[in-house]
């Protein structure tokens, strides 16, 4: 519970930014959504530059609070400070200053935010070894996660009915959600700080240089296989989040309803854990995943069908249904690959004899962020050149464009990320193997 914490803090920031921080920039700020596009797509490949960085120095650092847990309590105020200011420009800035105001908050946000979420997926990796208590370990900070995503929903809602009212109204709103969250999210880090103790014999066995620990992740086969499926699924999923709003608003047809489905998500993701860990012992955890990649893909894939159907009535179903279905392989996604990454570092430990938790997910975050980065600016400038204006009934090419980013090019993406998956050998049996030779290992070393 202390490990999941403050992730309910960092879901509610993640989705309301995801979800809400497009639309909040071009239709009250009035921002170009080519100019935000631009943003998001600069501060992600920044941050998956800087994740590495971070990685390789959390893994290096040694102090009395541990390698992980000092990182943390070093990111609280940067997070909790950046998030209230993505949300609060003044009403007096326009033009060039207020982008800058907007870059500087987003491209900080997400800075910080590399402060906690390296440090902290890495901190799950060394707190258990047992090949299936990590998954539930990660499926317990999954539905943390998913809860603050929840929570984040309401809010979304408050700041939709506040621009019903006046720009004012929204810029208060968004003011006094993103202040209480702020605190809420330093608080819960704080807790999971001072709760949490870290294993003393994983610090000082790093003697990699950053470029020479990157070079041992790239040199592990089985880490190399899921850099590439993640940033191969990461090309296609990178803009759903983003992007959801502007399905419902102006595909769908129903905006009222985007909390509700976005909720028909939420709910089965967080709910279906504890179902996806005793299916993971019984099936194993690559099939499991396997399963969740494919299945991401056709539910969103069905997204497509959306534009081409007349009644609003059966567009809202069908978007309702595939939202429940790409929430169930969420909830298994969310629950095994984290799971499956630390089984990786594992062989790395046996390969070299180092522990290098950080820098392993700063690459498996530096690629999902890179091709994030990617497809935002991408996306910015296809709603620009397809003839997007906010706040009026969009042609059936602007509709177009939104589904072939929100449903198209996620099938694609997941089924060949599927594909490549199957070739996947780092089961229970072989993990098995690698930490009893880790033991001997280590056994015959205290007994020399």
């Amino acid at each position: 519970m202390a490990y999941s914490a403050p992730t309910v803090g960092v879901g509610y920031m993640y989705l309301l930014i995801g979800l809400y921080i497009m639309k909040f920039s071009t239709d009250v700020l009035l921002i170009s959504p080519a100019i935000m596009g631009t943003i998001f797509g600069v501060s992600r490949v920044w941050d998956a530059i800087s994740d590495p960085l971070v990685g390789y120095v959390s893994d290096k650092t040694e102090s009395r609070l541990g390698r992980r847990r000092s990182w943390l309590l070093l990111s609280m105020a940067p997070v909790a400070l950046l998030f209230i200011m993505v949300f609060s420009p003044p009403a007096s800035l326009s033009g060039t200053a207020l982008v800058i105001w907007m870059a500087v908050g987003v491209i900080g946000f997400y800075s910080a935010m590399t402060l906690f979420m390296v440090p902290h997926l890495s901190l799950g990796a060394e707190l258990s070894t047992d090949y299936h208590e990590r998954s539930r370990l990660y499926g317990f900070r999954h539905a943390a996660y998913t809860v603050g995503s929840i929570i984040a929903l309401y809010s979304m809602q408050l700041l939709i009915d506040a621009e019903q009212e006046s720009e004012a109204a929204v810029r208060g709103v968004a003011f006094d959600l993103s202040a209480i969250a702020g605190v809420i999210t330093a608080l819960l880090i704080a807790f999971a700080v001072f709760k949490l103790r870290e294993r003393k014999d994983y610090q000082g066995r790093v003697g990699q240089t950053p470029f020479g620990a990157l070079r041992d992740v790239w040199s592990n086969r089985h880490a190399r296989l899921v850099i590439v499926v993640t940033f191969i699924e990461n090309i296609g999923s990178a803009v759903i989040a983003l992007l959801t709003l502007y399905v419902c608003q102006y595909v769908v047809g129903r905006p009222s309803l985007a909390p509700l489905i976005i909720l028909a998500y939420m709910i089965p993701s967080s709910l279906s854990v504890p179902i996806w860990i005793p299916l993971s012992r019984r099936f194993g955890k690559i099939r499991l995943w396997m399963f969740s990649m494919m299945l991401t893909g056709l539910s969103f894939g069905g997204m497509f069908a959306l534009p081409f159907i007349e009644s609003v009535a059966d567009r809202t179903l069908l978007i309702f249904v595939l939202a429940f279905f790409a929430g169930l392989s969420a909830g298994c996604g969310g629950t095994i690959a984290p799971s499956v990454q630390s089984d990786i570092i594992d062989f790395d430990e046996y390969q070299t004899g180092e522990r290098k938790e950080g820098s392993y997910f700063a690459a498996f975050n530096f690629v999902q962020k890179s091709a994030t980065g990617v497809m935002i600016l991408i996306t910015g400038w296809v709603l620009e050149l397809s003839g997007f204006i906010p706040n009026v009934d969009q042609t059936q090419t602007v509709q177009i464009a939104i589904v072939t980013l929100y449903g198209l090019s996620p099938l694609i993406c997941y089924t060949v990320g599927t594909l490549l998956f199957s070739r996947f050998t780092l089961d229970a049996t072989e993990h098995d193997r690698i930490r009893t030779s880790i033991q001997n290992r280590a056994g015959a070393n205290t007994t020399g």
